[in-house]
């Protein structure tokens, strides 16, 4: 966390997150971390904090991804959720690829963000200006895993 976002808070939505503390998940290859997948629970939704992959191109965002997803069904939340800037048009790709909703848009939401995490940098790493936030989601079934497994 440390590496790929200069600490391990993480803001969004005006709101700073100690993601050091929360549950997450990891991918391996051949025993050695490739892959990290932080993620948070409240009112039965399960938000990603943080998805951070050493290499792109391999699958491992898609398997921690899918992990997360997994897991979210099984334990009966109804929503997958996260937040990103408007810079990362990378991820705004793999995300609606992967299945994903964008469902809000924060305008000027890295500016409220940036009040409680004032090391967020002005300008994301192609250049672009850090200004909104978006969210994207997916719903879950979770009645099919219930159906399947009374």
């Amino acid at each position: 966390m440390k590496e790929a976002f200069g600490d391990v808070s993480v803001a969004r939505k005006g709101f700073l997150i100690d993601a050091s503390i929360l549950p997450g998940l990891v991918a391996t290859d051949g025993g050695r971390p490739v892959g990290l997948l932080i993620y948070n629970v409240a009112r039965g939704e399960c938000e990603v904090v943080a998805i951070i992959s050493t290499e792109e191109g391999r699958g491992i965002g898609r398997a921690l991804m899918d992990a997360a997803r997994d897991h979210a069904v099984s334990a009966g939340y109804r929503r997958l959720w996260l937040i990103t800037t408007n810079d990362n048009s990378r991820a705004f790709h793999f995300y609606q690829l992967w299945g994903m909703d964008l469902c809000a848009f924060y305008r000027h939401g890295v500016h409220r963000s940036r009040k409680v995490k004032p090391t967020l940098p002005e300008r994301g790493a192609n250049g672009v200006p850090l200004d909104h936030e978006l969210e994207f989601e997916m719903l879950l079934d979770v009645t099919a895993v219930s159906l399947k497994e009374s």
